[in-house]
């Protein structure tokens, strides 16, 4: 068995592994949401428990649907949403069910990589470990929705693109005295470099970027065969423009508001945290000695790779930074700060291919001993896990057969609840909180309220929450555990509120 092969079955170990540990999150809840049918849940109005809506997640949608669905209430194109919509109907509704397609997805973008290493004369082995060991592309490759899919595209049109230009000519004729030369790549790589690209954009719209990058070095490289890529990638288009005008403003404030000179600087701060992210958060008190020392050590493999230049640095380096490039031209012209690791992550296998052509050994080892702390803590730590699935257990171990859970409905009831009640138990009795809506709580004795604030829906419904029950009487604060606030009656006849 060849070591790129016993890499991989660890590899797919690891992120199965991470992708039943780490607790459901606010985007994947889109994903499950819109692939069972029914992108908007229709909570009850009134108390109810999990077990009474647990069909709300294991519906299904036709491809049709989803795009509908997806042109009024999601941010990305349908591709992914339609495989995970089939994946679903083979491997089951569940939410680990739905994270191992994108796992299956990393797992071929590894076998990818390492044959892309080959090709350019890469060693492949750890040119996959510092792929695989990254937080950003271990943190895309084992949640549900689309990064995973769009990377494995990229490289594979790339891929196509690199064994096109690495492969030799042949003589084919000679007339008046002029050499012509023959390109032996098939036409059919070339295609399929084109097709593969355009459904990276057909899965997430980021991915334009590296991909016309890859596209104008097909060009430089040779410009009379780029046709045979541009044309299929070009097919796209029309339909990549369609969705993104259809759903430019149906998640407003998914960004903050530009405000130079924070993009450039949200660039230098987070172009480390797709290899390393997590590890200040672990370090507590040391947080930013710990930072400085991970900024060191990214700029001392930059400094390795520009003083090396091993062979394809112009080219790998372009699709590198092509992703950051394209991201500070849209906060430019939408004047948003869309700057996430999981969009950053798409540079990741061509900055391992630099690392592994262009630094020391030493070095690399360093790296991958870094990068593993970081996916360690992805696996089990709660500083980077988001905490709907840690509020869920705070309000099964505080709550009794009669509290009564409060629980913020959040900007569109899919994000917060999602995961909050797809962790919660089935016996635990909700309502979930409205702003500006004054919840009944007429013959309760007992509230939990449940604070998490993660958009401008929640921060209101528990602030207004918090105001009622302290100036209502009777009701006083009994604890404040992480996540959460219990309230008492004290009243001896609750139905005189």
């Amino acid at each position: 068995m060849r070591p790129e092969t016993n890499l991989l079955i660890l590899a797919a170990l690891i992120l199965i592994t991470i992708a039943a540990l780490r607790p459901p999150e606010y985007d994947e809840a889109y994903s499950i949401f819109l692939t069972a049918g029914d992108p908007r849940p229709a909570w009850p109005t009134t108390p109810f428990h999990p077990a009474q809506i647990r069909s709300f997640y294991t519906g299904s949608a036709s491809f049709p649907q989803i795009a509908e669905n997806l042109r009024t209430g999601d941010v990305h194109p349908p591709l992914y949403f339609w495989l995970l919509d089939i994946w679903r109907a083979a491997f089951g509704p569940s939410w680990f069910a739905a994270r191992l397609l994108s796992v299956a997805c990393a797992i071929a973008t590894l076998a990818t990589l390492a044959h892309l290493a080959r090709l350019l004369k890469i060693p492949p082995i750890p040119a996959l470990l510092l792929c695989l060991l990254t937080y950003g592309f271990a943190y895309t490759a084992i949640i549900a929705r689309n990064f995973s899919l769009a990377n494995l595209l990229l490289l594979t049109g790339i891929t196509c693109i690199f064994r096109h230009s690495t492969t030799p000519y042949i003589r084919d004729s000679r007339e008046g005295g002029t050499q012509h030369m023959r390109a032996t790549t098939p036409a059919p790589t070339l295609l399929l470099a084109g097709l593969s690209l355009g459904a990276a954009t057909f899965t997430n719209d980021l991915t334009l970027f590296t991909a016309l990058t890859a596209l104008a070095y097909l060009t430089l490289k040779t410009p009379s065969r780029a046709p045979l890529a541009i044309l299929p990638f070009t097919a796209f288009l029309p339909f990549d423009a369609y969705f993104f005008i259809r759903q430019h403003a149906t998640r407003p404030h998914q960004f903050p508001p530009l405000s130079l000179p924070n993009p450039p600087l949200l660039q230098a701060t987070d172009s480390p945290a797709p290899w390393f992210r997590g590890l200040p958060l672990y370090a507590g008190q040391y947080a930013i000695l710990v930072a400085l020392g991970l900024g060191l050590l990214a700029l001392t493999t930059l400094t390795y790779i520009a003083k090396t230049n091993p062979p394809h640095t112009a080219a790998l380096a372009a699709l590198t930074i092509s992703t950051q490039a394209g991201l500070l031209a849209l906060g430019v012209i939408f004047r948003t700060t869309p700057i996430e690791i999981r969009y950053l992550a798409f540079s990741l296998p061509y900055l391992a291919l630099l690392i592994a052509a262009g630094t020391p050994r030493t070095l690399q080892i360093l790296l991958g001993l870094t990068q593993s702390a970081a996916i360690a803590g992805l696996a089990v730590s709660p500083l980077t896990a988001q905490p709907q699935s840690a509020a869920a257990g705070a309000a099964a171990a505080l709550a009794t057969p009669t509290t009564l859970t409060l629980l913020p409905f959040g900007n569109d009831g899919v994000g917060i609840p999602g995961p909050f009640l797809a962790a919660a138990p089935d016996s635990l009795t909700i309502l979930l909180l409205h702003p500006n809506t004054k919840p009944n709580l007429t013959r309760q004795t007992r509230v939990l309220l449940i604070t998490l604030t993660r958009d401008s829906d929640s921060r209101t419904a528990i602030s207004q929450t918090e105001t009622l029950l302290a100036t209502t009487p009777c009701w006083h604060l009994q604890s404040t555990p992480p996540l959460a606030r219990l309230y008492k009656n004290t009243c001896p006849h609750m139905d005189s509120q």
